[in-house]
């Protein structure tokens, strides 16, 4: 049992034995210290106001630079021909309105013999169409 035993020569002690080592998690830690501002030539140095927001933004700043050199200003040759493609496509799809409202402005108005032919007249002959329909 565990009970306190006076003849005992020393303490009991915690034999723990690490059985995995990971070098990735090492590297991602030691990465981790450095944007913190952690480093390895900070350990013994002082604490800095706003170390850390530094470090962070120096580290974004590279990052963006190494992604523009890889892309190659391709978002800034992209944009251009995208802008003329959408006002293109703006044109093709306003220009027949336009161009049929000129057409309609260009034509003169009915006259009233016209709008009197095309409107109800009760008096006119109804025209009777035979019925096929047989009832059984």
């Amino acid at each position: 049992m565990g009970l306190f035993t006076p003849h005992k020569k020393h303490a009991n002690a915690f034999n723990y034995i690490p059985r995995y080592y990971d070098p990735e998690k090492e590297r991602r830690e030691q990465r981790r210290k450095e944007l913190c501002g952690e480093g390895a030539t900070d350990e013994g140095g002082e604490y800095k106001p706003g170390q850390f927001i530094r470090t962070q933004r120096e580290a974004r700043n590279a990052r963006r630079e190494t992604e523009r050199a890889v892309s190659g200003g391709l978002g800034s040759k992209i944009a251009p021909i995208a802008g003329v493609l959408l006002l293109l496509a703006i044109i093709y799809m306003i220009y027949p309105r336009v161009a049929m409202l000129f057409s309609k402005m260009h034509n003169p108005p009915q006259t009233q013999e016209q709008l009197d032919i095309e409107e109800f007249n009760p008096y006119t002959p109804i025209t009777i169409v035979p019925n096929d329909y047989k009832e059984e």
